[in-house]
């Protein structure tokens, strides 16, 4: 009776912010996240559990998102933070009822939606947010896949060797949080890079050179299979939600139109099956997933998809000094001064009615495409799992309605990436071509005139790991081991693709800026410690002090391990 299956594939990631910032740009991003995303999911998931629906559900959570979240400071400041949200709305809903204001009702939902939430992290979850999931997880639930363990833009990158630490670090990370090997792996910006003489788009860091395609490191490191926009299979235009979101893309959309890819209107490979990259000859091959764009755009777009429902809440217009959101969408071309009174008893039938009607358009997607060798068509639906609650303030209760709705529809199913996979393994090899999500395919977003500076000071830093971890590796004296350790975790946070990609929305281009620059400092700073202390010099008490400021303040990744920057495990053959 089954005539496809719906693979939902949600990612989960933030840079590390703990200890750099708060608001309106540093741990508040992980505080609202958490909030407004990543707990509401996990009650929708536990309701579906206990409703006997299994949500089947693949969720990457990125190894820098789970060091935060299981970070003690994180915790003490939540908890904090979810006092301060329960105290601005008692203060709205005082001030409104005093004044007469249409508004007091949905403040007494906000003062419920804080409470319901800080008991459910104190008492139902004990603070453990990453033991939440992987408790899923362990049930058989959901599936949990891994990434680059600081989203690190891995076809940019300069090194091989910074390519392997960055899959390495995640799939250890991984194990260390979920305690088993990740099947699957979300690539940061779903960036893909074949196997070519790669040459570096910043002078002075070397000619042409032999490169490794991103799926030999996924191979080496036990990774079955990756995801890909769907223009990557077909050519021509991304679809996703970040243009209709910052307005600065556009115009870098403009300025790049000469980099996009073609379109192959002629291409008739389907993105509803499961294949395999191709690559070279002796390695073990890695299926990639292709996003389907019809059903993508449903959910991505907060022009054209259900987020921009008239009824559902609006994201940006905020009433300070709380900041809580009082008005709907109205119009996706409504002004904020225009935005109407948001009416929660509105919200139930929308929701249900955007559910039906992305199952039905699930549906209409898979019985348009026939059942080749046996396999059934499938629905791949990646999406970052923020936009389900912080930037969709719905987005939960409209995945818990879907997953519902599927659930009691026999003609249809709910599948992890890994058990599509297991039933339906790849039979055709197709190549990859290089590319992203950025529109076109290409690496616009995140190299252009405004970051070209960065990669710069990348594979400069870059480099100069490496040399270091082929001089140092095997030093287990202290302080050097721990210096060459500390030296490691600053490239990686170091390699984030969030600061490119904040410098060119521009919404937070001061503090993206900011944090690469002061990582790029400490760890020119860290180098230099380390060679003076490999050198047998004593440090001083001032630089054992800015060793430790330092190391407190970049407080993650204890297990990372400087030999995977020494040379590469599988060369190039």
């Amino acid at each position: 009776m089954i005539k496809g299956k719906l693979l939902f594939v949600l990612h989960s990631h933030l840079p590390y912010v703990i200890s750099h910032g708060k608001w309106p740009h540093g741990m508040d991003w992980l505080n609202e996240a958490a909030a407004e995303t990543y707990i509401p999911l996990l009650q929708a998931f536990n309701r579906l559990v206990s409703e006997g629906i299994s949500p089947k559900i693949s969720i990457g959570i990125t190894p820098v998102l789970a060091e935060m979240l299981t970070d003690n400071v994180f915790k003490a400041e939540f908890e904090d933070y979810l006092d301060q949200k329960v105290e601005a709305a008692i203060h709205d809903a005082t001030e409104f009822y005093r004044t007469g204001d249409e508004r007091h009702g949905v403040a007494k939902m906000w003062e419920s939606f804080y409470r319901e939430t800080r008991t459910y992290f104190l008492e139902t979850l004990n603070k453990d947010i990453v033991g939440a999931f992987k408790e899923l997880q362990d049930g058989g639930y959901i599936e949990i896949i891994t990434c680059a363990a600081t989203h690190g833009y891995l076809p940019l990158l300069g090194e091989d060797t910074a390519v392997q630490a960055q899959v390495k670090l995640g799939v250890e990370t991984h194990k260390k949080h979920f305690g088993r090997q990740p099947k699957g792996i979300w690539l940061p910006e779903c960036a893909y890079r074949p196997a070519y003489e790669w040459d570096s788009p910043i002078e002075g860091f070397g000619g042409p050179k032999k490169r490794k395609g991103v799926e030999e490191f996924l191979s080496e490191n036990g990774i079955r299979y990756f995801m890909i926009d769907s223009h990557l299979l077909k050519g021509g235009e991304a679809v996703g939600v970040y243009e209709d979101r910052f307005e600065a893309l556009k115009q870098l959309k403009v300025n790049f139109e000469s980099q996009y890819a073609p379109v192959d209107e002629d291409f008739t490979k389907t993105p509803h099956k499961l294949y395999y990259a191709a690559s070279r000859e002796g390695i073990a091959p890695v299926a990639f997933f292709t996003r389907d764009p019809k059903s993508s755009l449903q959910v991505w777009s907060g022009e054209h998809g259900y987020p921009g429902d008239g009824n559902y809440l609006d994201f940006h217009k905020k009433h300070f000094p709380g900041g809580l959101q009082y008005w709907r969408v109205t119009s996706s071309q409504a002004d904020l001064a225009d935005k109407e009174l948001y009416l929660p008893e509105k919200i139930d039938g929308r929701i249900r009615e955007n559910a039906q009607h992305f199952k039905e358009l699930v549906k209409e997607v898979c019985a348009s495409d026939q059942v080749v060798d046996g396999h059934i068509p499938m629905v791949c639906a990646p999406f970052d799992t923020e936009l389900f609650g912080h930037w969709w303030f719905e987005g939960p209760r409209f995945l818990y309605q879907v997953l519902k709705e599927v659930a009691l529809d026999p003609e249809i199913e709910a599948a992890t990436l890994a058990e599509y996979y297991e039933e339906f393994p790849p039979v055709d090899v197709v190549s990859v071509p290089e590319g992203s999500w950025g529109q076109g395919g290409f690496h616009w977003i995140w190299l252009n005139d405004m970051t070209r500076w960065t990669w710069k000071h990348v594979y400069e830093a870059e480099q100069l790991m490496t040399q270091a971890a082929q001089k140092y590796s095997i030093r287990t004296d202290e302080p050097v081991a721990s210096l060459l350790k500390l030296l490691a975790r600053e490239l990686v946070l170091l390699e984030s693709s969030d600061w490119q990609f904040l410098i060119s929305t521009i919404a937070a281009q001061d503090y993206a800026e900011m944090r690469f620059t002061n990582h790029f400092s400490d760890f020119k700073k860290v180098l230099g410690l380390l060679e003076k202390a490999a050198n047998g010099e004593a440090l001083s008490d001032t630089e054992n002090e800015a060793v430790k400021d330092i190391s407190e303040r970049d407080a993650l990744f204890e297990h990372i391990n400087p030999v995977w920057w020494k040379e590469l495990e599988f060369p190039i053959l």
